[in-house]
């Protein structure tokens, strides 16, 4: 679907929810009928020595926080292969912490990248493109290190404007077209720019309709929760993130979280299917 300039002006000011979702509904059910992907992710805290739980229903585990060097990232992705022992795929890091830590350890990000890749890393988590120096040349240079990017992502909104940073998003996969997943919902609040439920769903669907040159818009479980990513569905998202990797069913079958994301895009109209980190279908 091919929105001109005028038409996102309009729908970027309307206060007609109503419409802007169906268009946006609309667009991803032509790319992607109804199925509705969704990873159940272990995080795992970027100290080295920290425990690694490797739960057996996890698609990745992931490392989070902002490693303290660049011997700690690189022993880090070192213990938790060991303690995955080739069992389900490894990503870790914010691009934007890599790009910090190579230039203050006096390194090229390249050869970084490089050494994370060796010690046994997949995927570089995420990319917040309101964080990066350079987003295109990084990016680039994760491609050319031999690892994939997990999801671009929006750290914090800068400005309620959000045809500005999605066309910046567009501009961005024209370049580099390695993006397979846009998260456009802020992983922080910023409380400049306030934001409600009826702004994350405009935003979502907006970026639907923008970013047409990236596969997948992707909602967060763990940090918007079951209600929003539900609606998100039905307004454009196509693939959930974070979705507990722990079997617990101590409330129940039907509160376990396999069952509970499972259940959800059901009632959005849409069909579930698991993948993990490397975006592969898992059976199960």
């Amino acid at each position: 679907m091919t929105v001109s300039d005028v038409e996102l002006a309009a729908l970027a000011t309307t206060h007609d929810i109503i419409n802007l979702g169906m268009l946006a509904d609309g667009e991803r059910r032509r790319r992607h009928s109804t199925r509705t992907t969704f990873v159940r992710v272990a995080r795992v805290p970027a100290a080295p020595g920290a425990p690694v739980p490797v739960p057996a229903a996890a698609g990745e585990l992931r490392i989070e926080g902002a490693p303290s060097s660049r011997a700690a990232a690189i022993q880090r992705v070192r213990e938790v292969i060991a303690a995955a022992a080739g069992t389900v795929p490894i990503s870790g890091y914010s691009l934007a912490d890599l790009e910090q830590m190579a230039a203050r350890e006096g390194v090229t990000l390249r050869s970084l990248l490089e050494e994370l890749r060796a010690a046994g890393l997949e995927l570089v988590a995420e990319a917040p493109i309101d964080l990066m120096q350079s987003a295109r040349r990084s990016i680039e240079e994760v491609n050319i290190g031999g690892l994939a990017l997990g999801r671009l992502t929006v750290h914090r909104l800068q400005d309620p404007n959000m045809v500005v940073l999605f066309k910046s998003v567009v501009e961005l996969q024209r370049q580099v077209g390695v993006v397979r997943t846009f998260a456009p919902l802020p992983r922080t609040m910023n409380p400049a720019v306030p934001t409600t439920g009826y702004d994350d769903v405009k935003r979502i669907a907006l970026a639907r309709l923008v970013v047409d040159n990236v596969p997948s818009i992707q909602v967060d479980w763990s940090l918007y929760g079951p209600k929003l990513a539900q609606v998100a569905l039905t307004v454009g998202a196509d693939d959930v993130d974070g979705v507990s990797a722990e079997d617990d069913m101590s409330e129940g079958r039907r509160r376990a979280p396999l069952e509970e994301i499972r259940r959800n895009i059901r009632a959005a109209g849409f069909g579930p299917v698991e993948r993990n980190g490397r975006f592969d279908v898992l059976a199960r």
